[in-house]
């Protein structure tokens, strides 16, 4: 986006406005150099691992070069300033384009390397200088100065003329301010609202002054997304957050407002969920619309009109048009949604407190149809609520937790409104919250082949091995259990040697339950796609956690390939942060806090979040007594519903309240049934009325008891997302503003709870329907670059997701920074597969084919129309199958017969119809016994 103003240096200065830079930056002029001395201050250092404060890091481990035009190095002076930050100040001595690097620990600082241009203090032209042509903060003002007071003398060029324009380009609008000091000088700032790189132009007199344009890198942060429910008014809000302790935060909600047609069509109640939809507009672009059953009882669609004009509604069953489809709509200029007839008014786009509610209004009336998206951006998560008022508006509120700048984006119909995006100044106290990083390295692992030992690997303390159980599923579908051993205490591989190249699903579990980062996915030969998004995490660290108790869990980067991983714990104390490399592909995290609370950890490679990053975690007192609580006769698994279920918590002489409750896995709360059996001992019962994993909490004083919360699986259907798989067009290479779908196969997993999201430069338009197998995903994006669809079944993650998918074209709607996405839920009934039968999981067997023995004379002759005979021993080969087949010169015989005799020893007979040489077969499992292939006669 581009942002211009044209600065006269005899303009009046009461509509210029000043704005004071949260860094410091002061660049001086020596005595005796022609240069200008550049001096950065308060450039922050990352962190090591949470073994020192702030405040104890010191410079001995940072390093700073200048790299000057000429190719040349020179060293500036570094100074500690002893807070976790350090200053650089340098005296140049050429003229130009420099590069200063600042590293700590052999890292990058945050903004390194960054670039600067020298003039000549008494070059006669116009010069520009400070850390806002260098580099910047998402959401915080950066500024420069610029000098005229010599131009005039050093180029007849600029007499008379000294019209000064500056134009700021990059992924935002930054708006841009500027004020005449009166001495030859000019202050400039402008506030990036989105990170990226950014061209500052500056010219005098229409040309280019000396190094313009500038290159800006201004840093930011990613985001992840869920939906909340509006209170009172049912409305859907999408709301997208920061991690929080890096850098700023955003909070984003979206409003529908869609139209509604009636078609003239009759359907039942029953067949309506079996009908997809989708709109075409004048223009061409086809986007999926949503069928409901309106209040007058008729068939209708609901869309967001884009365009003025006739559009096409088309109905389908299974692909076929319904009766009377397509169907022909007209949509009027009035329905068509106007972000510029949208009114916004209140003091807190402006200025806002922190811990208090800064409310504004929006007027969307006389707006037409479309979607309110409104994001507030800046150095804290800012809670964000909206209402409903009586006369049609909404009410806005927002509560920042930090002072700073926040930045509001708010769009209607995909559009920005007058006056976005806002700069708000928000005053206050902080909250005092204290943030830890570690940043490492992560190389790409050794490829694996076909044939090869493959091995995973994870930390789960406090199990047994007897517990556990995986099965690896191959490309083609074929599942396998897998052996799983004990590495050390606590820690666990599974083990398996994959047959195929692709890749390969693997499942670990505990009880019949999924741990935490179950289902992964395992490619055998080269990696098809890397990045942040096929990092996994997952353990009780995540969860939950104690104070002054190490909280833990695992990072799987093997499918991500070679990258930075940076960790980051935010919350009411200071993280010491303890990282173990395994050198596998995969490591182990353990933070350390010592006051209870909220915290969130945030896990991003090569800068990027991961799925599910920042993590909510809530770490609680010391244990105290809780610690003593016993739990007894806790079942391992119920086969059905409505059935009761009961456990034995033991207090062991703990003082205090016992508080038992359970969570569904519709997410209902209930409480459990505990009474008294003694003045120690007490029965929970609960009456369970779902079918999937529930968990139980059993607290004493508020504090969990060890263990809990305790998982328990109800009923035999559980939704397995291992069994679901996702293929289609819409998880290739797409193209804006063209419809595109991709299938979701169910129907090995049972029922389940189905949830599809779409993060990307735009929203998209998308439902979900039934399918033969499963079903279909339809969605239209109108922005091109990079989209994530996340496919969760039951809460996880399938093999593959989050799929990343790259879309090309021109953009349909207005271009943003910020990411926007779009979801659906869908609760699944059971589905038949192609082939009709059930996924089958083959045993893991252990056998020795060396072992196996044959004889007989069926081995090496044998006779036509006549029964032919061997045998085969296999007593001391293990367990496995054996496979027998002949074959002859034209094709396979007619029949092999194969009977068990007891002990693993087999009879086979076989019978062969034309003469010539036969080729027989005999493996146990995959593997020829000695001997096979055999060279059979027929004479």
């Amino acid at each position: 986006m581009n942002c211009r103003v044209h600065c006269q240096k005899a303009a009046k200065d009461e509509t210029l406005v000043h704005k004071k830079s949260v860094s410091k930056s002061v660049t001086q002029v020596s005595e005796t150099s022609q240069y200008r001395a550049l001096e950065l201050h308060n450039i922050p250092l990352p962190t090591t691992g949470g073994q020192k404060q702030a405040s104890d890091r010191d410079a001995g481990s940072s390093t700073a070069e200048i790299k000057m035009p000429s190719g040349k190095t020179d060293k500036p002076v570094i100074e500690d300033n002893r807070d976790g930050t350090v200053s650089v100040r340098y005296e140049p001595k050429e003229e130009g384009l420099h590069e200063l690097v600042v590293k700590y620990n052999g890292e990058h600082v945050q903004g390194s390397p960054f670039k600067f241009h020298v003039d000549s203090i008494s070059s006669g032209y116009v010069t520009a200088y400070g850390p806002g042509l260098t580099h910047g903060i998402c959401g915080e003002p950066c500024n420069f100065n610029i000098i005229t007071k010599d131009a005039g003398s050093g180029s007849s060029l600029l007499r008379g003329r000294g019209g000064l324009s500056l134009a700021v380009e990059g992924p935002s609008k930054a708006e841009i301010t500027c004020h005449d000091n009166k001495d030859g000088t000019v202050s400039v700032s402008y506030l990036p609202t989105a990170p990226g790189e950014y061209k500052i132009s500056c010219k005098y007199a229409d040309k280019h002054i000396k190094g313009s344009p500038f290159t800006v890198k201004v840093t930011g942060e990613e985001h992840y997304s869920m939906v909340l429910e509006a209170p009172n008014t049912g409305t859907k809000r999408r709301i997208d957050c920061l991690s929080a302790g890096e850098g700023r935060k955003r909070n984003q909600i979206s409003v529908g407002s869609n139209s509604e047609v009636s078609l003239p069509s009759k359907v039942p109640e029953k067949e309506i969920k079996l009908l997809n939809a989708s709109i075409q507009a004048p223009s061409g672009l086809e986007e999926p619309c949503f069928l409901k059953r309106l209040p007058d009882g008729s068939l209708g669609i609901s869309f967001t009109p884009r365009e003025v004009g006739e559009h096409t509604v088309s109905v389908k069953k299974m692909g076929n048009h319904i009766n009377k489809s397509p169907f022909k709509i007209h949509v009027g200029e009035l329905e068509v949604g106007d972000a510029r007839k949208v009114i916004v008014k209140g003091a807190a786009l402006k200025e806002g407190r922190t811990h208090e509610e800064n409310q504004f209004f929006v007027d969307t009336r006389d707006a037409g149809y479309g979607g309110l998206s409104l994001s507030i951006e800046g150095p804290s998560k800012a809670e964000i609520s909206c209402k409903d008022k009586d006369d049609g508006t909404l009410a806005v509120s927002y509560k920042p937790s930090e002072p700073g700048y926040y930045i509001i984006n708010l769009k209607f119909a995909d559009h920005h409104v007058d006056g976005s995006p806002f700069t708000v100044k928000v005053t206050g106290d902080g909250s005092n919250r204290q943030t830890e990083r570690i940043k490492r390295d992560r190389e790409a692992v050794p490829l694996t082949e076909v044939g090869s030992q493959c091995r995973l690997t994870f930390k789960m303390p406090g199990v047994s091995a007897f517990d556990l159980g995986a099965v690896v599923t191959s490309p083609g579908g074929v599942s396998e259990a897998a052996e799983i051993v004990v590495v050390e205490e606590g820690f666990y591989a599974v083990n398996f040697v994959p047959k195929e190249l692709g890749v390969h699903t693997v499942s670990v579990k505990f009880r019949e339950i999924h741990i935490p980062g179950s289902p992964f996915q395992f490619t055998v030969g080269p990696l098809r796609d890397y990045g942040a998004h096929k990092v996994h995490a997952g353990g009780p660290g995540l969860e939950r956690g104690e104070v002054n108790v190490s909280s833990e869990f695992n990072v799987w980067t093997r499918e991500a390939g070679a990258g930075s991983l940076a960790i980051s714990v935010e919350g009411p104390s200071k993280a010491e942060i303890d990282f173990k490399d395994r050198k596998d592909g995969s490591c182990y995290v353990g933070y350390t806090v010592t006051e209870p609370g909220e915290y969130r950890v945030g896990i991003k490679f090569n800068d990027l979040h991961i799925p599910d990053s920042p993590y909510k975690v809530y770490i609680s007192p010391q244990l105290g007594d809780a610690k003593k609580v016993e739990i007894g006769q806790f079942p391992e698994a119920i086969s059905t519903v409505n059935k009761p279920i009961a456990f034995i918590v033991t207090k062991n002489g703990a003082a205090g309240t016992l508080d038992c409750k359970v969570l569904a896995p519709s997410g209902a709360e209930d409480d459990c049934f505990t009474a008294p059996i003694d003045d120690d001992t007490y029965a929970v019962r609960f009456l369970p009325k779902e079918n999937g994993i529930h968990f139980f909490h059993v607290r004493l004083n508020g504090v969990h008891v060890p263990g809990s919360p305790f998982r328990l699986k109800i009923g035999k259907d559980e939704a397995d997302p291992a069994a679901v798989n996702a293929q289609g067009n819409g998880l290739k290479a797409i193209k804006s503003g063209q419809k595109t779908d991709f299938i979701i196969d169910t129907s090995a997993a049972g029922s389940g709870t189905l949830a599809v999201t779409i993060d990307g430069p735009s929203k998209v338009s998308m439902d979900c329907t039934e399918a033969d197998v499963g079903y279909k995903v339809r969605y239209t994006p109108l922005a091109p670059g990079d989209y994530f669809i996340s496919v969760k079944y039951n809460g996880y993650h399938i093999a593959g997701s989050p799929f990343k998918v790259h879309c090309t074209g021109q953009a349909i709607t207005e271009e943003t920074s910020i990411s926007e996405t779009s979801s659906v839920i869908v609760e699944t009934v059971p589905k038949q597969g192609k082939t009709g039968f059930e996924r089958v999981v083959m045993p893991r067997f252990n056998s020795d084919a060396s072992k196996v023995k044959c004889k007989g004379m069926g081995l090496k002759k044998a006779y036509l129309h006549k029964q032919n005979q061997f045998t085969v021993q296999a007593d001391e080969a293990g367990q496995n199958i054996l496979y027998c087949g002949v074959i002859g010169p034209k094709g396979p015989c007619d029949e092999v017969y194969v009977k068990h005799q007891g002990k693993n020893q087999y009879s086979v007979n076989y019978v062969v119809h034309e003469r010539g040489d036969h080729v027989l077969i005999v493996k146990w499992g995959d593997e020829h016994i000695p001997g096979s292939p055999f060279k059979v006669e027929v004479p």
